[in-house]
């Protein structure tokens, strides 16, 4: 539970961060817009031919009379719309990053350095690194998709596809979420995905914490614009704790000891005691330390 709630406030800390700075919240705000109008084109179209979808989809009940076929197929578009959403949510973050790579690479950067200390980039040009995010996000989507056809079938189960299943699915969309916001900041550690995945998974009450917040209130119409700079901003201040950089002021000491979760800071590695349940209430140790490899 520490974990969870430290993830909420490491949300809390990003907004009140651009609220004080407000021209790089504008700033951050240009690729939302951009993607919004995109999306929600998207959503339109979906919305306007879910019916015909529904009805293409399930064939087998042309001849059921009323109310069963209406009653299926009126689950169904509602089943779609909710499955559109959660995809729009789950790729928002995603998309608009790489419309806005410039705007947030440096509000992430301007975030660390009124932290104290900004680590290097590695010394790629903007289309690479462009690139590198498109794959990295692809391998991110992959990943989740296998859990959202889950939860989209889940659904249709009685009374717990209606209660249980979309409280689990936005708590999945939210650690993926989690995973690409704090990709501005592990890039410029140049931290491959699969070990941020090995980070955060490490952490789930903490990553869940910090993105599941963040779905919800993503789907409030137009909230994803106004909120999308602080959501970076937070998961920035996350990273710097979660993945201490080496020769920054304190670093010897172990991370920032601002946010307290379990039995010490985010992402310290003080072991339990014995019989005590790991850090977030039972998801496991903390993951070992990130070392680059020969390349990075």
């Amino acid at each position: 539970m520490r974990d969870l709630a430290a993830g909420m406030r490491y949300l809390a800390r990003g907004q009140r961060w651009v609220a004080g700075h407000g021209r790089w919240w504008g700033f951050g705000m240009i690729p939302a817009l951009i993607a919004l109008v995109l999306y929600g084109a998207a959503l339109t179209v979906l919305a306007l031919f879910s019916g015909d979808l529904a009805a293409w989809a399930t064939p087998f009940a042309d001849g059921w009379g009323a109310p069963w076929q209406g009653l299926l197929r009126g689950l169904f578009v509602a089943l779609l719309v909710a499955g559109g959403l959660m995809l729009s949510v789950l790729t928002f973050t995603a998309v608009t990053l790489l419309i806005g790579d410039p705007f947030y690479e440096s509000l992430s950067e301007r975030v660390e350095e009124s932290e104290g200390h900004c680590p290097g980039a590695p010394d790629r040009s903007l289309w690479r690194e462009i690139w590198i995010a498109l794959c990295d996000s692809v391998h991110v989507l992959l990943r989740a998709a296998p859990f959202g056809i889950a939860v989209f079938a889940l659904g249709f189960l009685p009374f717990v596809g209606q209660t249980v299943v979309p409280a689990v699915g936005f708590c999945v969309s939210g650690f993926f979420l989690a995973v690409e916001l704090t990709s501005v900041a592990m890039q410029r550690r140049d931290i491959p995905v699969r070990e941020r995945l090995r980070l955060l998974g490490g952490r789930k009450a903490l990553a869940v914490g910090f993105g599941t917040p963040v779905v919800l209130l993503f789907l409030i119409p137009f909230a994803a614009v106004f909120l999308m700079p602080g959501a970076v901003a937070g998961a920035t201040l996350l990273v710097r704790d979660l993945v201490p950089e080496e020769g920054a002021p304190g670093a010897a000491d172990g991370p920032v000891a601002e946010v307290p979760v379990a039995a010490g800071p985010v992402g310290a590695g003080a072991p339990p005691a014995a019989g005590a349940p790991g850090p977030g209430g039972g998801f496991g140790p903390p993951p070992a330390p990130f070392t680059p490899g020969p390349g990075a």
